[in-house]
Order: C-alpha cells, then structure tokens, then sequence
C-alpha cells in the first residue's frame, strides 16, 4: 500500500483533475513580510528562519533560473512535464497588485508552467489580489492560494508573535471561497502552550469556515529564531516522532475525504536545525504516518462523519 491509499493527496489529486503529473518548483521572488520590515513587527514569528522553509536561501536566483533547477530536482525522481509556479518564501500578495500581476506572469510565460500556488498572510491578500488570482483561475490556469494560519487561537498566535488572528483568517478565506479560488490552510503542530485539544479544534473551525486543501507541520527549532533561544532555557520543547505522527494521523482521520492534502510534514537542513533531529527527514515521517495509519485499520474520513454530528449536537 502507499500513502495515497490512505488518504487524498495533493499529486494524486492534480493526476485525477489534469491526466497527468504535475509538480510544485519552489520559488523565492524576493518578498518580506509585514511581522519583519516594521509594518507590524520586527523579528517576524518566534520560529521564523525562512531558510527552514526555502530551499534557495535569502539571496534569490532569477525566477527563470529557480524554475530550470526545480525541473531538473523534478526530473530525477518523476517523469512529470507540467508544473506549478510555487512562489514560497515569505508573504507572496506582499506588494502592490501590479507588481504581483509582473512577477506571476514572468513565471507562467513558460509553456510547462500551467498554474501558480501563492503562499502568503491572511493579513495580506486584498481584494485586488483575489480578484487577480481569480482572473488567472477563468484564463484556464490552476490556481492555489496557501493561507498561513498554523492555529484557530489567538492566544497561541499572539504567543508566536504571529501578527494576525483567526478573524483575519477567516475573512480572507471566505472572500476567497466565494471567488470560487481553491485555499489551502496550512497548520501548524507543536506549538508552544498546544496538545492535542488545540489541533482538534483547530481543525474543526478550519473546516466550519470552509477549506479545500490542507497542510500540516511540526513546528521545529532552527537557528537565529526566538524559539532557538527558548528552546535553549528549557521553556519550550517540540514533539517526538511518534507525538507528531499520532497527532496527524487523529487530524487525517477527522477530515472529511474531500479535502486535499498538500502536505503532512516539513523538513528543515540539517545546517540550520536544532530540534527535534526527525525534522531533517521527511521520508521517516511520511513512513511513520503510513504505518500508523494501517496499524489502525484507518483512513482520511474515518471520524469526520461522527464527529461534524458531536459538533452539531453540542451547539
């Protein structure tokens, strides 16, 4: 058996909509964030080194270039010819409309990039973004915007010095929905003051408010981050392997089989991580969740029925 047989993800979705393979490049354009340039904040979040999330660092190459490298990573483990411009690094809408409609355009010129996935704030997507985005949606291109939520409490985001709340969160998402654009709504597990209570009911507002697509992270140390130095002082301690995958696998379970996964854990190099040490292999924990999965004689789905009724009788 195979990950996919346990639940639905992302590649074996795009497979089954477009009749072939299609691949996400990574992309750094170069953007900040409102929680580090003084908009909002300085620092960022706690946890926030973006090199953990960004494979080509803070100096970025051309798009053109990023996109040439990403094909050939592609190429060596897939047969796949179409991709999706994945702009990753930071906040993506975090410029002015014109800028973006540029700098999204420069990268779909290319005839085997057929869509975008924009990943950015709730705090940072206006309507002219959402209206760009949709207009690239009727031009025939696959469109994905990724919302960084990582928690429905806003204690927990306050914590992380998130800069933005569920409310913000929630507007976007819905503005978005009505549009018709596909979210994805990228959560976060280990978060410090968090346990299993939070996830549920994390994921449960998630779904209320309405989402097509899920991300799940463990949330690990890297250096040059807030969180390294807590983590340093004793004051915060990540999730074990075996935590975070017992956790992901009860979240897999509540979510209704329609929703897409995107992803079900993160890596960081080993240059830059400090903790937990699993972080650095992704294969580990996809394996893990696999074989939690079958030991448990479950699937995607499982408990989503049951539970959205518990829900509904205790409102």
């Amino acid at each position: 058996m195979a990950l996919s047989d346990h639940l639905h993800t992302f590649g074996q979705f795009l497979l089954k909509q477009h009749g072939e393979r299609i691949h996400k490049i990574a992309l750094d354009a170069g953007f900040t964030c409102p929680n580090r340039d003084g908009v909002k904040g300085i620092g960022g979040c706690t946890f926030c080194n973006n090199s953990s999330f960004n494979p080509n660092g803070r100096e970025p190459r051309s798009l053109e270039s990023q996109l040439a490298s990403g094909r050939c990573a592609i190429l060596k483990r897939t047969r796949a010819k179409k991709y999706l411009a994945y702009f990753q690094a930071y906040t993506n809408t975090y410029a002015d409309v014109t800028e973006l409609d540029r700098l999204y355009r420069s990268a779909m010129q290319q005839q085997d990039i057929v869509g975008l996935s924009i990943g950015t704030r709730p705090d940072c997507v206006s309507e002219a973004v959402l209206d760009l985005l949709a207009k690239y949606r009727d031009e025939g291109l696959i469109i994905w915007l990724e919302l960084g939520l990582q928690s429905a409490f806003d204690d927990t985001l306050r914590r992380v010095n998130r800069g933005h709340g569920l409310k913000e969160y929630q507007e976007v998402a819905l503005k978005a929905r009505a549009r018709g654009l596909p979210l994805c709504t990228h959560l976060i597990l280990g978060l410090p003051g968090e346990n299993d209570s939070h996830y549920h009911t994390t994921l449960d507002r998630v779904l209320d408010i309405g989402t097509d697509g899920l991300k799940l992270h463990p949330l690990h140390v890297v250096k040059h981050t807030l969180l390294a130095s807590q983590w340093r002082r004793g004051e915060y301690q990540p999730l074990s392997l075996s935590e975070y995958i017992r956790h992901a696998c009860d979240l897999i379970e509540r979510t209704p089989e329609a929703i897409v996964f995107h992803r079900l854990t993160g890596t960081a190099a080993k240059d830059i991580l400090l903790a937990p040490e699993w972080c650095s292999q992704k294969w580990n924990v996809l394996n893990g969740i696999e074989l939690e999965l079958l030991r448990r004689g479950t699937r995607q789905g499982y408990l989503a029925g049951t539970i959205r009724e518990e829900i509904l009788d205790a409102a």
